[in-house]
C-alpha cells in the first residue's frame, strides 16, 4: 500500500523553524508600547499612572476606525454605551444612563470638548475632525469635572496649533452614497502666534426604507458641514492664550425611528418577545397612520462657539483661565409612531423650534509637579437660557383638540461650584488624594400647556395650562483615594467618591401660583410631590491596577466597583390632568457592581492585540414606576452583563511601502431597554459585531489609500425604544474608502 500521507518538506520546515525563531528574536526586541499623556485628572499625566478607570482614543485611531461621530465610538469601549436617538445623544456608563432630554433635563454623564461643558444631547453628535484624542472617564467625577458626572465624562480634546507648518486633505466615499471630506492647515505665524484651520463634511443616505405609501424620505441620513478656527498666542514665556472658533450646520431628518413592532411581537401582553426578522424588515417602516398621512421630516441644526483657555505660570503655582459662550437652534418637523393603547397606535406630527445659549467659566490654580504635594483649587459657573416650543399635531383619536403646543420660555439654569483636590506623596512609592466640590444648581422655567384649534392661540377658543417651577438643590460631593507603586510598572488604586445630578421639575404648576398672566387654581395645580423630583445622587467605590509587564510590551488595566445610587431619575410618558406629560422621576435606590479589564500586547514585530472584558451586575434596588409594580431586581438599562473586545492590527512591509490591516470583534450579552411608564422591558439577544480596515501607503509618501467596513454581521438591533413605541436602530453595514493627502 502506498502511503499517500503527505509528508513535511525538510526545507520547507527548516525554513519555517528559522523564520519562527527570526520572529521571536525579533519580538524580544519589539518596541514598547507607547504612553499616552492624558489630562483625566485637570493636569497632565501618563495614562498608566492616572488613578482613574478610563479609555483613550487617539484621533488617527478614529481616523482609521470612521468613527466621526461620538455615537460611533461606544462600541470600541468598555461598559460604555454612546447612541444616537431621534432626541439626542445617550450616554450610558456602568449601566447608569439618562433619557430627559428636553431642555429642563439633565445627563448622568457630561459630554465636553475641550473642557467645555456641552449642555444638550442634540448638540453633543457633533462630527470628529481634526481631533488629538478623546478621553472617556468612568465613574464620578464631580470633583474637578462638576456638573453631571454621576455616571463619567467623555472630554473631545481637538488638535492645538503648533510651530509646524503641516496640513492635510482626505476625501471617502462609499455604499449609500457616502460622501466626506475633511482638510486642515497649521501655520506658524511668529514665533509668538500660530494658528490651525479645519474644516469637515459628512454626507449619506438614509439606512431605512419607506413602505408608508408615501414618496418621502426617511432619516438615518447625514448632512452636516463644520469649520474651526484656533489661535494661540504666547504673550511671554510664562502666559499663554489659546482661542478656538468653532461652527456647525446640521441638515438631516429625523424620522430616525420604527414601529418597535419591527423588532418584537406580544408587545400588546405586556412581554415583548424577539422576533428575529431580517435586517431589511427591521430598517423599514411600513406603520400607516389611519388618522393622518405622514409629511417630510427634516431637522436643521446649527451650532456655533468662542472658547478661550489662558495658562499663566506664576512660579510656584500656574493659573487657569477657561471660559467659552456657545449658541445653539434646532428646528424639526418629525412623523412620531404613537402607541395609544396597547393594540392601537396613530399618527403623529411634532413640529419643534429651540434657541439655546450657554456661558462657562472656570478660574483655577495648580501647583507644579515635582514636590511630594500636588494641589489644585478653582472656582465654576455655568449658565444656559433656552427657549423651545413643541407642537404636537393628530391627537384628537385621544381626545385632545387638533393642536397640543408647549411654548416655554425661558427655561434658565444656572450652576456655581467651589472645588480643590490635592495628593501627597507619604512615601516615595505611596499617594492619598482628598477632594471635595460644593455645587449649588438653580433652575427655572415659565411655560404653558396649550389646547388649541389651530396653529395660533385663540383666547376665545383655546385652553392654556400654566407650567412654572423653580428649584435649587446644592451638594457637596468628595472623593478619597490612595494609589501606590507597587512594583516598578505597576500602580494599584483604591478611591471612594460621591457623585450628585440636580434635581428638576416636570409639567404643571403649584396652586395658586401665577405666571406670564396664567393662573394655576386648585383643580388644574399638581402637588409637590409630581412637580418635583430629587437629585440623584451616588457612592462609588473602586479599586484598580494598572501594570506595564513583558519589558512593557504589554498592558493592562483592571478595576473593580461597587456604587449605591439613590434617586436615580428616570423620565418617560405618563397621562398628567388626562394628557400626556414627558415625566421624570425617582427610581429609589440602585446597586451598580462589576469588573473591567483591558489593554494591549505587542505580540509580533508590526502587530499589536487588543482586548476589554466586562462583568456589569446593574439592578433596582427599590423602585415601584407606577405605584403597585415593584421593579426590584430587574436590569438597569443597557447593561449587559459581559462583553468581550479583540483587536488585532498588523504592519506589513510591501517593498518600498507599508501595508496596515486590522479587525476588531465586540461580543456583548443580552440586555434589556426598559420603559417603566409602560411597564415594558424590550430584552435585545446577544450579538456579535465586526470591523475590518486595510491602509496602504508608500515609504516617505504624503499620500495614503484606507478600505474599511463596519458591522461585518449586517445586523441590527433597536439603540432606544420610547414610551410611544418608537425605535431607532443600529447601523447596517457600511463600506468606505479614503484617501489622504498629507504636507
Amino acid at each position: 500500500m502506498i502511503d499517500r500521507r503527505v509528508r513535511p518538506n525538510r526545507h520547507l520546515l527548516a525554513a519555517c523553524i528559522a523564520a519562527l525563531c527570526s520572529d521571536l528574536a525579533h519580538a524580544q526586541a519589539n518596541p514598547e508600547l507607547p504612553e499616552v499623556v492624558v489630562t483625566a485628572q485637570r493636569t497632565s499625566s501618563v495614562e498608566s499612572k492616572t488613578p482613574v478607570a478610563m479609555s483613550v482614543v487617539s484621533g488617527d485611531r478614529l481616523a482609521t476606525a470612521g468613527l466621526d461621530s461620538p455615537a460611533l465610538l461606544g462600541e470600541r469601549l468598555p461598559n460604555v454605551r454612546l447612541d444616537n436617538s431621534y432626541d439626542g445623544l445617550r450616554i450610558t456608563m456602568r449601566g447608569v444612563t439618562s433619557a430627559d432630554t428636553t431642555d429642563k433635563g439633565d445627563p448622568s454623564a457630561a459630554f465636553m470638548m475641550d473642557g467645555i461643558y456641552i449642555a444638550r444631547p442634540q448638540n453633543q453628535n457633533l462630527a470628529f475632525y481634526d481631533i488629538d484624542r478623546v478621553e472617556v472617564l468612568r465613574g464620578p467625577q464631580g470633583t474637578l469635572y462638576g456638573r453631571n458626572t454621576t455616571a463619567g465624562a467623555v472630554n473631545v480634546i481637538t488638535n492645538a496649533p503648533t510651530q509646524q507648518l503641516e496640513g492635510m486633505v482626505a476625501i471617502e466615499g462609499g455604499n449609500h452614497h457616502t460622501r466626506k471630506g475633511s482638510a486642515m492647515v497649521n501655520v506658524p505665524v511668529s514665533p509668538a502666534l500660530a494658528i490651525r484651520a479645519a474644516a469637515a463634511f459628512n454626507r449619506h443616505d438614509s439606512f431605512l426604507a419607506n413602505a408608508q405609501g408615501t414618496p418621502h424620505t426617511l432619516g438615518q441620513d447625514r448632512d452636516d458641514w463644520s469649520a474651526r478656527l484656533s489661535a494661540r498666542l504666547a504673550f511671554s514665556n510664562t502666559a499663554s492664550l489659546l482661542l478656538r472658533l468653532d461652527h456647525s450646520t446640521v441638515r438631516d431628518n429625523v424620522d430616525v425611528f420604527v414601529p418597535d413592532t419591527n423588532f418584537y411581537r406580544g408587545i400588546e401582553t405586556g412581554t415583548p418577545v424577539w422576533r428575529g426578522a431580517d435586517r431589511n424588515t427591521q430598517l423599514t417602516n411600513a406603520f400607516v397612520p389611519p388618522n393622518t398621512v405622514p409629511e417630510q421630516g427634516h431637522g436643521r441644526k446649527t451650532t456655533s462657539g468662542v472658547g478661550a483657555e489662558l495658562t499663566w505660570d506664576l512660579g510656584p503655582v500656574s493659573l487657569y483661565w477657561l471660559g467659552s459662550h456657545r449658541q445653539f437652534a434646532n428646528d424639526f418637523l418629525t412623523n412620531y409612531y404613537y402607541r395609544a393603547v396597547p393594540t392601537f397606535a396613530i399618527g403623529v406630527h411634532q413640529g419643534f423650534e429651540g434657541d439655546y445659549r450657554q456661558d462657562s467659566h472656570e478660574l483655577r490654580v495648580a501647583t507644579k509637579a515635582g514636590g511630594p504635594l500636588t494641589a489644585q483649587a478653582g472656582v465654576y459657573w455655568f449658565r444656559e437660557r433656552s427657549n423651545t416650543l413643541y407642537t404636537f399635531r393628530d391627537l384628537e383619536p385621544l381626545g385632545l383638540p387638533p393642536y397640543y403646543v408647549f411654548p416655554t420660555g425661558p427655561t434658565e439654569a444656572r450652576s456655581k461650584a467651589v472645588f480643590g483636590q490635592a495628593s501627597y506623596a507619604v512615601l516615595p512609592w505611596l499617594r492619598a488624594t482628598l477632594g471635595a466640590r460644593w455645587t449649588e444648581d438653580d433652575k427655572t422655567r415659565v411655560g404653558s400647556t396649550n389646547f388649541q384649534q389651530g396653529p395660533v392661540f385663540n383666547p376665545a377658543t383655546d385652553l392654556k395650562l400654566l407650567n412654572a417651577a423653580a428649584l435649587t438643590t446644592h451638594k457637596t460631593t468628595w472623593r478619597a483615594g490612595i494609589d501606590a507603586d507597587v512594583a516598578p510598572n505597576t500602580m494599584a488604586y483604591l478611591t471612594v467618591s460621591t457623585g450628585y445630578k440636580a434635581g428638576g421639575f416636570n409639567d404643571g404648576c403649584l396652586a395658586g401660583s401665577r405666571q406670564l398672566g396664567i393662573e394655576c387654581p386648585a383643580p388644574v395645580a399638581v402637588s409637590a410631590q409630581t412637580l418635583f423630583y430629587q437629585p440623584e445622587t451616588l457612592k462609588s467605590v473602586e479599586a484598580g491596577v494598572k501594570t506595564r509587564f513583558w519589558d512593557k510590551r504589554a498592558s493592562l488595566n483592571l478595576a473593580v466597583f461597587d456604587y449605591d445610587y439613590k434617586n436615580l431619575q428616570l423620565s418617560g410618558v405618563a397621562m398628567v390632568m388626562g394628557a400626556p406629560r414627558y415625566v421624570t422621576r425617582n427610581a429609589g435606590k440602585a446597586s451598580v457592581r462589576g469588573l473591567e479589564a483591558d489593554g494591549a500586547v505587542n505580540v509580533l514585530p508590526g502587530g499589536r492585540l487588543t482586548y476589554a472584558l466586562t462583568l456589569l451586575d446593574a439592578h433596582y434596588d427599590e423602585y415601584v414606576p407606577d405605584g403597585v409594580h415593584s421593579w426590584a431586581g430587574r436590569k438597569l438599562d443597557r447593561a449587559p452583563s459581559h462583553t468581550v473586545t479583540l483587536g488585532y492590527e498588523h504592519r506589513f512591509g510591501l517593498g518600498q511601502a507599508e501595508l496596515t490591516a486590522g479587525a476588531n470583534v465586540r461580543r456583548s450579552a443580552s440586555y434589556v431597554i426598559g420603559v417603566p411608564t409602560q411597564q415594558l422591558e424590550y430584552r435585545v439577544p446577544s450579538y456579535t459585531t465586526s470591523d475590518a480596515h486595510v491602509r496602504y501607503q508608500r515609504d516617505g509618501a504624503p499620500w495614503s489609500v484606507l478600505a474599511r467596513v463596519r458591522n461585518i454581521e449586517n445586523k441590527v438591533r433597536p439603540l432606544t425604544v420610547d414610551s410611544f413605541g418608537m425605535s431607532v436602530p443600529s447601523e447596517p453595514r457600511v463600506f468606505e474608502v479614503r484617501g489622504e493627502y498629507r504636507f
